[in-house]
């Protein structure tokens, strides 16, 4: 894994409102460092506990939300209310 720089975060903001999946998926094959990685082999790789990953698969709007903010705030995949 790798630390997204503070322009990758900005574009996973900016894309996020009109596409928040393509945003995220996009910030997701940095930071997991697999460039060619599509959504669900991306969400599987991350190692997001079952229900985590359910929502993101469902594309629930709050579990959509929690990866951006983590992706923006700690520039990565980190702990989340979620993984608990």
């Amino acid at each position: 894994m790798r630390t997204l720089r503070k322009a990758e975060a900005e574009a996973l903001l900016t894309g996020y409102d009109t596409d928040p999946v393509g945003a995220l998926t996009a910030a997701l094959r940095i930071a997991l460092d697999l460039p060619e990685g599509e959504w669900t082999s991306l969400i599987r790789a991350a190692g997001f506990p079952r229900v985590r990953s359910s929502r993101l698969q469902a594309h629930d709007p709050e579990a959509l939300d929690e990866l951006a903010a983590e992706l923006n705030e700690l520039r990565g995949i980190g702990s989340s209310p979620l993984d608990g």
